[in-house]
């Protein structure tokens, strides 16, 4: 591997993690100030995760079979940067269920491609993964409590224009991005082996509890804390501490796979979701809130880091792309759409800390699912 083939990937996980910093977790504070319900919330909440279901791992499935990955991941670039400028030009909820849906399908497989691009360029040394990834968490840290600021003082549309611009930046260095040299086509029936093979369904299953229970906590945070009294400088400050939370993991992230099995540090991610989720649900002022978002990193980060690298692990040759769309359909759509969904729900007739021990409650069982497989030596038949 040239190392000048990489210099593209620490600027755009930046960009790409700082502008999804500044949009996707003031959403719900957007579509509240628009005087919509909990469940309205919900909805729009979930339904563009529930889309990227589909919409990943078909992008994903045209690149591999194109063999090239570098035209759809600049279309999809263009086409949510489109998107998210419409939304704010929309105030009726009928119309922001199309609009919002639109977004998700351009959206969802951005990260899917670069992801896969990475590891495809990073060839033998695919641990180093986490630390290039590590840019993006600083994106995201860097960026969030900037936007916070400029909505409590101004209006909510900056998030929109400011996803936008750094999205602009991301599109023009992705233009320098190297194709594969190493892309493989396989038969058509390998592809099937990702939807029939039992590892891969209890590595999905696992993977759609750990999107529900971060759906729940990343959609509906921000909210409970509001109703405690932060204000949305405070609210971009817990994505800085969360940030910070996950530079180590990142950095050390190699270290961490080569010791341990990525079955097992997925199931110690859950377990920690699961603490995570009910500490918040004990909490009463805000700013403990800044003390339990030092969890990012060993919940979030650790179980996206390890299931990048457990999916291209068990890719079938020529199908990584479709790979890590799926993975990032299941984790990131359907399991944030039913974190959404259910969340919502209970989030306007049972009340936030209902929500916040559900998500517990679901971690904690499929942690105990994947520990008990890993100590039956699955491994590898997983």
């Amino acid at each position: 591997m040239k190392q000048t083939s990489l210099r593209w990937a620490p600027p755009l996980y930046f960009l790409y993690y700082a502008a999804a910093a500044t949009l996707l977790p003031f959403l719900a504070i957007y579509y509240q100030d628009l005087g919509l319900t909990g469940a309205q919330i919900g909805f729009l909440a979930g339904m563009p995760p529930l889309l990227s279901l589909v919409s990943a791992p078909i992008w994903g499935v045209v690149s591999d079979l194109m063999k090239r990955r570098r035209p759809s991941l600049l279309i999809a670039i263009g086409g949510a940067i489109l998107l998210a400028l419409a939304i704010p030009a929309i105030k009726a909820f009928v119309w922001l269920i199309p609009v919002t849906m639109l977004f998700a399908f351009f959206y969802s497989p951005i990260m899917p491609l670069v992801d896969t691009t990475t590891i495809s360029l990073l060839s033998a040394e695919k641990e180093r993964y986490g630390q290039l990834r590590l840019w993006g968490a600083i994106g995201w840290g860097v960026a969030a409590p900037i936007v916070g600021w400029l909505i409590e003082n101004d209006t909510a549309t900056w998030s929109f224009w400011a996803y936008a611009g750094l999205m602009g930046l991301g599109f023009l260095i992705a233009l320098g991005i190297p194709e594969s040299a190493h892309m493989e086509t396989g038969p058509r029936s390998d592809t099937r082996i990702l939807l029939t093979s039992r590892r891969w369904l209890v590595f999905l299953a696992v993977a759609f509890c750990g999107g529900m229970a971060l759906s729940m906590i990343s959609n509906f945070l921000f909210l409970f804390l509001r109703g405690l009294g932060a204000d949305e400088f405070s609210l971009g400050l817990t994505l800085t501490v969360a940030t910070l939370s996950e530079l180590p993991v990142l950095f050390f992230s190699n270290q961490l796979l080569r010791r341990w099995s990525a079955q097992r540090l997925i199931s110690i991610a859950l377990l920690l979701f699961a603490l995570r989720a009910l500490a918040y649900s004990l909490i009463r002022v805000h700013w403990l809130a800044l003390l339990i978002q030092l969890m990012h990193g060993p919940t979030f980060s650790l179980m996206w880091v390890a299931g990048v690298s457990y999916a291209d692990k068990i890719a079938p040759p020529g199908r990584e792309a479709t790979a890590q769309g799926l993975f990032a359909g299941v984790m990131l759509g359907i399991g944030s759409a039913a974190g959404a969904f259910v969340g919502g729900l209970l989030y306007e007739y049972a009340g936030p800390l209902m929500m916040f021990r559900l998500a517990a409650l679901s971690s904690l069982v499929s942690a105990g699912f994947i520990l008990r497989a890993d100590q039956k030596n699955e491994d590898h038949s997983l």
